[in-house]
């Protein structure tokens, strides 16, 4: 090699080199292609379109042109990349399912919501969606600034004006390098109201501004499941929001229950989804589904999941969302282009960002508009002194020997600007007429004060604030639509559960297991003995077994009889009235078809450590086996719930009391004997042991009907028979025994009470709802039921038909504000034993 071939050659290091190289790459993926600006929304391809679009004319109200030479027009003047990017883009931003508001119109194959392809761009049509016009309206005012495009043959718009504030309406996702962006869509009609209540208040926080953007807005609908996602993505630009399909519950003539499907998660593939459900189904990992079908037409999403007749709907939709795309999680990260950096932006910042755009807009078009009025206001002045002169200045033309001189002369008699002199010359004649000279006149009059109006906006950004939300709430009438998403708040909203007063509320639960919750002052105060007042309507073979207070904000503990325990929030229960039929308990627990809920207790903060360790759960069987465990060991909720108690196969768990290790506990048996003794006999025991014996009873066919876990001196125990009698005694009458003994006589059984069904401890304050098979409902102060002996027959506390008996006694408080009716007592009530005297039911 001659010397000095290589004088030429620098060597450098080849790790700066690559670092280099790599952040040029990087910053060029950043900036001019992954990332939106927050501005327009846009990515440099978007805008792009759109632009080019424009620019050949397919308005939303011009003929449509062929895809193929919409991307060529794009390719060859703006976008030096790939064709089948810029088509794929067009052909996202036509599809109703992937943007909330489509920019393109598209004409022919565009795709489904199954994944399918689109037709080739040689094969279908488009233009622009009149919404999309609204991003590139005054673009011509010199509103925004304009770049060299790729050859420097011609410029192209670094940013669209966006009368439309198109990042919050449909998002954007994209992966850059290092950084990745996932902004969710949201409804138009609420973020104009956001935005403008913003401009009204520039202090207004990210909580306030949620009252009006509730939520994104997702375009295939669907249920957000839980709100503190949102609530984070809103704050902090960051979060994770569950989806869900919206799922409804239909019923065959022959009984058996399908799924319906009629809207899915935003991106999910609906082909793909039944796909891989129909799988999961084949490896038993779902049960409870015989077939599958895609009913879906042009009227909209269907997929039918048909069930086996043994199946529990609640058991099946909640596999279903755990186990499929029917419930996806949309993560949050709202990173965007802020002046050329990338940034993470709240809520707030991304409407802070786009209104000081559109103020920006706005004065930009301003300034333009009075320049261009300005000049046209100085060639209607020159028109105006020709006027005026109108002789003379045709003397003078007609003496010039050229444009030239007469434009000079012009100039120099009139003292006119060249511009004005050579729009005289170039003033038809037909402008002479006295009309024509009134037109312009008007004309001047009207631009001057157009541009008084052009320079008080100049002045004062309060006018320009007031035009930005003028013209939002213009597209907000011409645009918005209705919510597609809704939101279901789950259990863990405490945010949901605040807005929800805490209350006591009764809670109903029915033989064939329907539950609801009724407000307290549904329910009306009747005398002792009357008929009582329609409650639940139920069907021949049901009635209402269970009823009882409990606060809208605690947990419900519910005990099956096959000693399983699951966890339900108080709020979580659907509403219902007096008179209406409740909700399955299927579809709010998880509970087997065969099993049924023997008892419901209410608790409070089960985080507080205090509080759990210190209060029990006392339970009882009904061949009289007892149980003491601490609330400790039932303090963390599972969705499929827990084996609360080992049970016998001949057994099956009756009653569940919370107490505070200190109680009086009386179990009572059908047979009309109660054993009474205190709780420390009874030690505490883990969650899944057995338990010991509480009462021995008279024979197999005897068995427990109810227990009391007394603390209160003042209280007495009411006992209520089957056959609607009913008396309250002391509690020291019943004398303390041996836990397992039989206990002493709580009632006198007869064939006209009919066997005990019902013990309850009771107060003077407190009142009493008998419900009967039929679905009668009586309330009753106590204070009209006399305290009278333990082993007496008692006194009629319901009036019943020959084949009705009583299904369930409460005890709840008594509400000053309840109207009380008298009921009609019998002259001679039956039931009064030899001593015993008649209750008068206005002494209460």
């Amino acid at each position: 090699m001659a010397k000095g071939e290589n004088e030429n050659i620098i060597p450098i290091n080849i790790e700066d080199e690559m670092r280099g190289a790599y952040i040029d790459y990087s910053m060029s993926v950043i900036v001019s292609r992954a990332l939106p600006d927050v501005r327009d929304g846009l990515k440099p391809v978007h805008r792009r379109i759109l632009f080019g679009m424009q620019e050949l004319g397919v308005l939303h109200n011009k003929p449509f042109k062929k895809s193929a030479r919409i991307v060529g027009e794009v390719l060859g003047k703006y976008h030096p990349h790939g064709d089948s990017a810029v088509y794929e883009t067009m052909v996202r931003m036509a599809q109703p399912w992937s943007l909330r508001y489509p920019l393109v119109d598209g004409q022919g194959n565009f795709g489904s919501v199954d994944g399918d392809n689109p037709a080739a761009m040689r094969y279908t049509e488009a233009r622009l969606k009149r919404i999309a016009e609204e991003l590139l309206t005054d673009i011509n005012k010199e509103t925004v600034d304009f770049q060299l495009n790729f050859d420097d043959s011609l410029k192209e718009p670094v940013v669209l004006p966006a009368k439309i504030p198109a990042l919050l309406l449909n998002g954007a996702s994209g992966i850059a390098v290092g950084m990745a962006t996932n902004m969710a869509p949201h409804n138009l009609g609420e973020v104009v109201d956001g935005i403008i209540a913003y401009i009204d208040n520039r202090d207004i926080t990210v909580s306030e501004l949620m009252e009006f953007i509730i939520a994104p807005d997702f375009p295939t609908g669907g249920i957000i499941y839980g709100y503190n996602g949102v609530k984070a993505a809103f704050e902090t630009g960051r979060g994770r929001i569950v989806v869900r399909g919206k799922a409804e519950i239909e019923t065959k003539d022959n009984g058996r229950e399908s799924i319906i499907i009629s809207e899915i998660p935003y991106m999910v593939n609906k082909a793909n989804m039944i796909e891989k459900t129909a799988a999961l189904i084949n490896e038993k990992k779902i049960d409870g589904i015989v077939a599958i079908r895609d009913e879906s037409d042009r009227q909209g999403m269907r997929v039918v999941y048909d069930l086996k007749r043994d199946a529990i709907t609640n058991v099946v939709l909640n596999n279903l969302y755990k186990q499929t795309q029917l419930q996806t999680s949309f993560s949050v990260n709202n990173v965007a282009l802020v002046k050329g950096r990338p940034q993470t932006l709240n809520l707030k910042d991304m409407i802070v960002h786009y209104v000081s755009h559109r103020h920006e807009v706005v004065v930009r078009r301003t300034q333009y508009e009075l320049r261009e009025a300005e000049k046209r206001a100085h060639i209607l002045e020159g028109y105006l002194i020709a006027l005026d002169h109108l002789d003379e200045v045709i003397s003078l033309i007609r003496s010039s020997r050229d444009p030239e001189t007469a434009r000079n002369g012009l100039m120099e008699k009139f003292e006119l600007s060249e511009i004005q002199a050579r729009a005289i010359l170039d003033m038809r004649l037909q402008r002479l007429t006295g009309m024509e000279r009134e037109k312009i006149q008007e004309e001047y009059r009207e631009l001057m004060a157009f541009i008084e109006e052009l320079k008080e906006i100049l002045e004062s950004e309060e006018k320009r604030m007031q035009i930005i939300k003028d013209e939002l709430a213009e597209i907000k009438d011409r645009y918005t639509d209705a919510r597609r998403t809704t939101i279901e708040h789950n259990a863990e909203d405490f945010s949901y559960e605040d807005m929800i007063p805490n209350e006591e509320v009764i809670i109903t639960v029915s033989h064939e297991g329907y539950i609801k919750r009724t407000v307290l002052t549904e329910y009306r105060t009747q005398g002792r003995g009357g008929v009582g007042s329609k409650g639940v309507s139920t069907k021949e073979d049901d009635w209402t077994e269970y009823l009882f207070t409990a606060s809208t904000h605690n947990y419900l503990l519910i005990f099956t009889d096959h000693g399983k325990l699951f966890w339900l929030k108080t709020y979580a229960i659907p509403e219902g009235s007096k008179t209406s039929k409740g909700r399955p308990i299927q579809n709010l627990i998880n509970i087997d078809s065969e099993d049924k809920i023997r008892s419901i207790i209410q608790v409070g903060d089960l985080n507080d450590a205090d509080y759990i360790n210190n209060n029990f759960l006392v339970m009882v069987t009904t061949k009289g086996i007892i149980k003491k465990t601490t609330l400790e060991q039932y303090s963390r909720p599972r969705t499929n719930g827990i084996i609360a108690l080992n049970i016998r196969e001949d057994d099956q768990l009756l009653r569940v009391e919370m107490t505070n290790g200190d109680s009086h506990i009386i179990i009572a048996a059908k047979s009309g004997r109660a054993i009474h003794f205190h709780e420390s006999t009874v030690r505490p025991m883990g969650r899944t042991a057995t338990g010991v014996k509480a009462i021995k009873l008279r024979d197999v066919n005897d068995e427990v009907v109810g227990m009391v876990c007394a603390s209160r001196e003042d209280a007495s125990l009411l006992v209520v028979s089957e056959k609607g009698y009913g008396k309250r005694s002391p509690l020291d009458e019943y004398r303390i025994t041996n836990r397992g003994g039989k206990g002493v006589k709580a009632m006198n059984i007869t064939e006209k009470t009919g066997f005990l069904v019902a013990i309850k401890e009771v107060v003077d304050s407190d009142d009493l709802m008998i419900i009967n098979k039929s679905g009668i409902t009586i309330r009753t102060p106590v204070s009209n039921l006399r305290v009278m002996g333990r082993a007496t027959q008692g006194v009629r506390l319901i009036k019943l038909s020959e084949t009705d008996s009583i299904s369930s006694v409460e005890k709840i408080s008594k509400e000053e504000d309840h109207e009380v009716i008298e009921g009609n007592i019998e002259n001679n009530p039956e039931g009064l034993n030899e001593g015993d005297s008649e209750v008068n039911p206005t002494e209460s």
